[in-house]
């Protein structure tokens, strides 16, 4: 099945075009900015940093992350598509895979105790400690996902 995928005129596009590939890589890497870059700071701040943001804010850049993903996970597979049987049997592109599934499930709990907890205290920013708890999870999670990206290149 991956070596059919590898052989299909999109990947063979992606992985023999001049633009194709260094493009693609790109706007994953505008994806990862805006997915991981709101989802962590909504957990740094989450866990009592940035004191100066309110935690609501946070609520409206959930679909402008969810956004960054769809473009993550589109460029993403594309690129994966250029290589499919080396990336499949690639322990850290599995271990990425795994993180980013956890990671985005876990967004979702957030959201919604994050939502629950703000309404629940009429917008105050008071947080139980296992939004914070998950806030930390959420946080090594996405970090993780980023160095196992890393080191598909290298492992």
């Amino acid at each position: 099945m991956f070596s059919a995928l590898e052989n299909t005129s999109v990947a063979l596009w992606v992985g023999q075009s001049l633009w194709a590939y260094p493009i693609l890589l790109s706007t994953h890497i505008v994806g990862l900015a805006i997915v991981v870059g709101i989802f962590a700071m909504r957990d740094l701040r989450l866990l009592g940093f940035f004191h100066g943001l309110c935690p609501t804010a946070f609520l409206p850049l959930s679909k402008m992350a969810w956004m960054g993903f769809i473009i993550n996970a589109i460029s993403g597979f594309l690129l994966f598509t250029s290589q499919a049987l080396t990336f499949i049997s690639s322990t850290p592109f599995l271990l990425k895979i795994a993180c980013i599934i956890a990671g985005m499930a876990m967004a979702g709990v957030i959201q919604s105790k994050l939502r629950g907890e703000l309404a629940n205290s009429g917008g105050e920013a008071v947080l139980s400690g296992s939004i914070k708890t998950l806030a930390a999870a959420s946080l090594l999670l996405w970090i993780a996902a980023i160095i196992a990206g890393r080191l598909i290149a290298y492992l």
